[in-house]
C-alpha cells in the first residue's frame, strides 16, 4: 500500500507563491500518473494537475494553467506543485495521488486511489 505525505502549504498573500511536495512510500510504486486535486470549502474536489510518472508529460486545469506547474522527482519519489500568482480562489486543501492508468486528461477524482492527507493553503486578498 502507497502511502501519501504532502507538505508546504501556508497562509500566504494574493501573488505570491507556494511549493507543495506529496512523498510516496510503501509498496507498489507501479502508477501510471500522479495528480494534484483541491477542495475548496463547502466544494466538490476538483482536479488541478496531473503528470504521468515516466515521461514527465502534464496537464492543467484550465483555471491553473500558466500559474501552476507540476513536476516530479522520479528517484525520490516525490511530486510537487509550483504555484505562483496565487488568488485567493485558489484557497483549498490540496491533495496527492496517484493514478493507475491513461489517459492523462481523464482528471476524475474517481480515476485516482492512495489519497494523501491533504495540506491547507490559504491565500489572502
Amino acid at each position: 500500500q502507497v502511502q501519501l505525505v504532502e507538505s508546504g502549504g501556508g497562509l500566504v498573500q494574493a501573488g505570491g507563491s507556494l511549493r507543495l511536495s506529496c512523498a510516496a512510500s510503501g509498496g507498489g510504486f507501479n502508477w501510471y500518473a500522479m495528480g494534484w486535486f483541491r477542495q475548496a470549502p463547502g466544494k466538490e474536489r476538483e482536479f488541478a494537475a496531473a503528470i504521468s510518472w515516466i515521461s514527465g508529460w502534464t496537464y492543467y486545469a484550465d483555471g491553473v494553467k500558466g500559474r501552476f506547474t507540476i513536476s516530479r522527482d522520479y528517484a525520490m519519489k516525490t511530486l510537487y506543485l509550483q504555484m505562483d500568482n496565487l488568488k485567493p480562489d485558489d484557497t483549498a486543501v490540496y491533495y496527492c495521488a496517484t493514478k493507475r492508468s491513461s489517459p492523462l486528461t481523464d482528471s476524475s477524482a474517481a480515476e485516482y486511489d492512495n489519497w494523501g492527507q491533504g495540506t491547507q493553503v490559504t491565500v489572502s486578498s
